[in-house]
């Protein structure tokens, strides 16, 4: 099996599941039927680093959620696909769209319908929180659980396989010498 650094250099499309991944998967629901979900901020700024690296970020998600549709355009993620009960042909046509190998994409999921995309990528990700089928099957499982860091920890995976994370946290320190 190669390992996930390498398998993480070659990325160019890293699709997130929402519920459990992006989300600890928690649905809260007012009174009014309206949905409320907790995202964690520290994931969003992992996401707005790899997209702006150059890495494709999208969504596939089996639920519906204006909640959803508007934590993603805040981030700058074009491709959210919702609804998506059966997510590979959703996967299968956004990779073709875009001009994507599958093996140059990854997914990060959580539970049994995230399987079949997870089986079809170059690198499978599990949240530490994950069903154990799923971790079983992934080619790498983040340190951290769904909705709390776990997206995170696959962007700053990606990052330093890509040979970039150490010139953002230079950036970030004020330095130009990654090493300071």
């Amino acid at each position: 099996m190669q390992d996930p650094l390498e398998r993480a250099s070659r990325l160019r499309l890293v699709v997130f599941d929402v519920d459990g991944v992006l989300t600890d998967g928690s649905l809260y629901l007012g009174d009014d039927g309206q949905e409320y979900k907790a995202f964690n901020s520290r994931d969003g700024h992992g996401m707005a680093m790899l997209r702006d690296s150059g890495v494709t970020l999208a969504v596939i998600t089996g639920r519906r959620s204006e909640v959803v549709r508007i934590r993603m355009q805040s981030l700058g993620i074009e491709h959210v696909h919702q609804g998506c009960r059966d997510k590979l042909p959703t996967f299968l046509a956004l990779a073709q769209q875009l001009g994507v190998a599958h093996e140059a994409c990854a997914y990060m999921g959580d539970d049994l319908m995230d399987l079949p995309v997870m089986r079809r990528v170059g690198l499978a990700a599990a949240v530490a929180d994950a069903h154990p089928v799923v971790r079983e099957h992934a080619d790498w499982c983040a340190p951290s659980p769904g909705g709390r860091g776990a997206a995170r920890d696959l962007c700053e995976l990606i990052l330093r396989a890509q040979g970039k994370l150490d010139a953002l946290v230079a950036a970030y320190l004020g330095t130009t010498d990654a090493a300071q």
